[in-house]
């Protein structure tokens, strides 16, 4: 099921949380929204499961218009929120139960759904368990199987991995990627590197706007418009970096910190300068120990573009 966001906004008073933004998710996309707090990620994930209305623009699910069919919309979702507000006193196979419930699961068809969600998401052993005596990692798996109780062909996921240890992480990973195949998902985190190990593609927003979108390799790509070597040379400090910084291709030169004999080298846009050190090394009679291309981490770039 594909997800067109049109023009999307919201407003409070003078103040734009979200500003017409547009994007489409097609079916079996797994997308991971990032940016800084306040950005506008789960305002964006609210209004795209009814539970805000949008200032501005509109959100079609297969068509179906979130301010038009609302109740339709809300079928077709699982949405986890950020804060996993749960009914802590009741027992999770009782909360599954009802979430089964007012999701308007067949009641035929609860018992073997509850069955499902418990294996599915690692809670059988706590399962007889009320949830305010789960961990919170475990409440957050409870937050994940009652968004999935009704099969829904849309999973919204705000923050899924808050509170779970790096096994936990790996495993709800592992489960996003198997929902990602025939399943359309959104989701958000902090965790840059989760996003980049789960999603097939990535949205940045920064304070409301859509500032990149791509997978994380693209992202990448885009970012390294200027060539970044890791060089060793055996020679005088002073003479090395005065001497790099002569060549016609290279803009920058820095001495890496703790590391005698190493430099950074950044290229112009559009230049190479790997040719142009050796030869510069061979003129000199220095001894070229290493150079190496830096790739641009996904940390660079999400730090590029929001700050």
């Amino acid at each position: 099921m594909s997800i067109v966001v049109e023009n999307l906004t919201k407003q409070y008073g003078v103040q734009k949380a979200v500003n017409d933004i547009s994007f489409e998710v097609k079916t079996g996309e797994v997308v991971g929204f990032l940016g800084p707090n306040g950005a506008g990620k789960s305002t964006t994930m609210k209004m795209i499961t009814c539970y805000m209305a949008p200032s501005a623009g509109d959100v079609r699910l297969d068509g179906v218009s979130v301010l038009e069919q609302p109740e339709e919309v809300k079928k077709k979702i699982g949405y986890l929120p950020e804060n996993n507000p749960l009914y802590t006193d009741m027992p999770i196979v009782e909360y599954l139960r009802f979430a089964a419930e007012i999701q308007g699961v067949e009641p035929s068809k609860i018992p073997t759904r509850i069955g499902e969600m418990i294996e599915m998401c690692g809670l059988d052993l706590e399962k007889h368990k009320k949830i305010n005596e789960l961990s919170k990692g475990y409440r957050q798996r409870v937050g994940i199987a009652q968004a999935m109780i009704h099969d829904p062909e849309v999973l919204i996921l705000d923050e899924p991995t808050t509170g779970l240890d790096p096994n936990q992480i790996i495993e709800i990973r592992k489960l996003i990627k198997k929902l990602g195949k025939e399943k359309t998902v959104i989701l958000s985190s902090h965790i840059l590197s989760e996003v980049e190990a789960t999603c097939d593609r990535i949205l940045i927003i920064n304070r409301g706007n859509i500032v990149a979108d791509g997978s994380s390799e693209n992202l990448r790509k885009q970012a390294q418009g200027q060539e970044l070597l890791t060089v060793s040379i055996e020679a005088e400090a002073k003479e090395v970096e005065a001497a790099l910084r002569d060549l016609a291709s290279v803009e920058k030169v820095a001495a890496v910190d703790g590391k005698e004999g190493f430099y950074q080298v950044q290229s112009k846009p559009e230049k190479a300068s790997r040719k142009a050190i050796f030869d510069l090394c061979v003129e000199k009679k220095w001894y070229l120990m290493e150079m190496t291309g830096t790739e641009t981490r996904l940390e660079d770039v999400f730090r590029d573009l929001t700050n």
